[in-house]
């Protein structure tokens, strides 16, 4: 009997987006540490639900979902990402429920003197953006652009996580990453801002995976509600 029960468990757990009191939300690398707060603030208000957590650049998390990766929420720093899964009919309707900024990134001390976009056309500075894939890289390439600055970079991260990595750690002279990644990485990097002429303002979308239920359901209005709101907003998120 014991061994049919047990049978039974890893049945029902392969079913769907996993058990039905654990919520697994895949949500945008930008996400991290605002979503670590609003899992771990829900989890709280939600005694025996448990909140699984995968973050990675946006696309990716798209490919891992559409090739059937148990995901319950979508959480997508763009929309065009969000918008390729609901064209599928793999996620219900999105909704916003934050908005984002880019800054130049530059490790403590700015040894390089780097004072704004027009930088990132220099020979003898280390460039990073991210992958031309994924929102950040799409939204770096975007901000160039506006300015006019034809820059090559020296690498290009799979996330914007990774990026922060190389630059906190003095292995690049700059990079163009969320306003909210540098609030997110302390002392070891410091922000040079983006005019608003030469920036983009991107939102972030979340979406139920599949069939909703009452938990995922409520893990998308505890984040568009008033306390998911005041934890985005600590971690420098604008309103949707």
């Amino acid at each position: 009997m014991v061994v049919i029960a047990a049978a039974a468990t890893v049945a029902l757990s392969a079913c769907g987006g996993g058990d039905a009191d654990t919520v697994s939300v895949f949500a945008a690398a930008s996400l991290t540490d605002a979503f670590d707060d609003i899992a771990d603030a829900f989890e709280e208000e939600h005694p025996g639900v448990l909140v699984d957590r995968n973050f990675a650049g946006s696309s990716s998390l798209r490919e891992q979902i559409l090739q059937g990766a148990p995901a319950d929420v979508f959480a997508s720093a763009n929309r065009s990402t969000m918008d390729d899964l609901v064209a599928a009919d793999a996620v219900g309707s999105p909704e916003d429920f934050a908005t984002n900024r880019m800054a130049i990134a530059v490790p403590a001390g700015n040894s390089a003197e780097v004072r704004d976009l027009e930088d990132f056309a220099r020979s003898d500075l280390l460039i990073g953006l991210c992958a031309v894939e994924v929102p950040c890289g799409e939204f770096g390439r975007r901000v160039l652009s506006l300015a006019s600055v034809d820059a090559a970079p020296d690498t290009e991260e799979p996330d914007v996580r990774a990026l922060l990595t190389k630059i906190d750690a003095g292995e690049l002279d700059a990079g163009i990453v969320y306003v909210t990644d540098v609030v997110a990485a302390g002392d070891g990097i410091e922000e040079i801002t983006i005019p608003d002429l030469q920036n983009v303002v991107t939102s972030y979308p979340i979406a139920v995976v599949g069939a909703p239920d009452s938990d995922t359901a409520a893990f998308v209005d505890f984040v568009r509600g008033s306390r998911g709101q005041a934890i985005l907003r600590d971690h420098g998120f604008g309103a949707p």
